[in-house]
């Protein structure tokens, strides 16, 4: 049996085989120009064992919030990013491990491999820290694929079947720019993974200051919109749209 929370944004918990997990953690409510227009603070059920990080980007690797986690937390992180990780968090940046794609771990019970992404690999345009982002698929009782913040790519097929994908539908902004997914692309991405279940991440959650009424459909509607997209091209996949908070359980496949 897996059971998963998703707080909003790409911060989901994932509990499988006694091991928890938390991905892409962003546990604050304002980060820089974002605030957070959806759902609360997430209020996690207890430490989890490992932090799963996709990639360098703010509201993918915040610092703030990893601090507010046990010390001793290990945190999986893409080949590339650890020294940066380590500068950021001093004493309390843990276990640190670095994973390019490819690359395995044991965290508990699971098994947790880094997967391609096709996403910009920086932190920002004001940083020289370089790390290529990955995702991660995550095997235990089910096969959860995790793709962290991507556009399309031919290798998504390789990584199926999945009995579960997280996959991003969208963005924080009115505009959505290279290396991201909209729900069109993001119900092809769930077909070439053969995913039997899938739940829309990374939409409907921050957005920036003083942009509530610019194009709001961009905030409001891409998990619908992406199960829509799946029902027409990926019929066996069985979609579930959550609120930020709200939890579901998969039965064991």
């Amino acid at each position: 049996m897996l059971q998963l929370t998703w707080y909003g944004h790409s911060t989901v918990w994932i509990e499988d085989s006694g091991t928890r997990l938390l991905t892409d953690p962003l546990l604050r409510n304002r980060l820089a120009h974002l605030r957070r227009r959806r759902g609360t603070v997430p209020q996690l059920p207890g430490a989890p064992d490992a932090v799963l990080v996709s990639h360098l980007h703010a509201d993918h690797l915040d610092f703030a919030s990893l601090r507010r986690l046990p010390e001793h937390t290990t945190l999986v992180v893409p080949a590339g990013a650890g020294r940066l990780v380590r500068q950021a968090l001093g004493g309390t940046a843990g276990r640190c491990v670095e994973l390019a794609a490819g690359d395995r771990a044991t965290i508990g019970q699971l098994s947790v491999t880094a997967v391609p992404a096709a996403h910009h690999p920086g932190r920002g345009p004001w940083s020289r820290h370089r790390a290529p982002a990955v995702g991660y698929l995550v095997e235990g009782q089910a096969r959860t694929w995790f793709a962290g913040d991507t556009g399309l790519f031919d290798e998504m097929a390789k990584l199926g079947p999945v009995d579960l994908a997280l996959i991003p539908v969208g963005g924080w902004g009115p505009t959505l720019g290279p290396g991201h997914l909209d729900p069109a692309g993001a119900a092809e991405a769930v077909r070439r993974a053969a995913a039997a279940w899938a739940v829309p991440i990374h939409f409907g959650t921050f957005w920036p200051v003083g942009c509530d009424r610019l194009r709001p459909e961009l905030f409001h509607q891409p998990g619908e919109d992406f199960a829509d997209h799946a029902r027409a091209i990926a019929p066996g996949t069985r979609v579930r749209v959550l609120n930020p908070g709200e939890s579901l359980t998969i039965p064991r496949p």
